[in-house]
């Protein structure tokens, strides 16, 4: 299964290329800050999407969209939760949300930072932002790769 990983895109017109990737996807993920429901019910009119809010998302996308979220794909437990706070120390954090969790990845955002990495068996994926080149040397979406019991984590740097 390939998923379609986005982050922060903050009501920013969406790159063509992410879109085209989108299409070619199995399903999407995004961990916040939308900011207006357009992106996501755009993404929802293509795909399957799982998503939660961010720090910048207003009550609107609140009422519509979780805090954080856990789902299985393909027997993967994946945890998705925005991020809060300064940059340093973001990975401690993120895991906090799900300390009595058996989840194999979690999925965030906040800092604009790509990361893909394995932390005490745990993926750590941030896509960085499509959007944005704030702390981020390049504007990026994830993809990740769900086979088996497996999942693996590529940033894709935007032009």
């Amino acid at each position: 299964m390939k998923i379609v990983v986005i982050a922060d895109t903050h009501s920013e017109k969406i790159p063509k290329p992410l879109i085209e990737a989108v299409k070619e996807s199995d399903m999407v993920i995004h961990v916040g800050d939308f900011v207006d429901l357009e992106v996501l019910n755009m993404l929802k009119g293509l795909k399957d999407v799982h998503a939660v809010y961010g720090n910048m998302d207003g009550l609107e996308l609140r009422q519509v969209l979780p805090k954080r979220e856990i789902f299985s794909c393909e027997g993967v437990k994946i945890g998705l939760f925005h991020g809060e706070g300064g940059p340093d120390g973001i990975v401690p954090r993120v895991r906090a949300q799900f300390e009595d969790e058996r989840v194999q990845a979690i999925v965030f955002g906040h800092t604009h930072e790509v990361m893909n990495e394995v932390v005490d068996g745990i993926l750590f994926f941030n896509p960085g932002s499509p959007t944005d080149k704030i702390r981020a040397p390049f504007r990026s979406y994830g993809v990740l790769e769900v086979s088996g019991s497996e999942i693996k984590g590529k940033i894709v740097k935007l032009k």
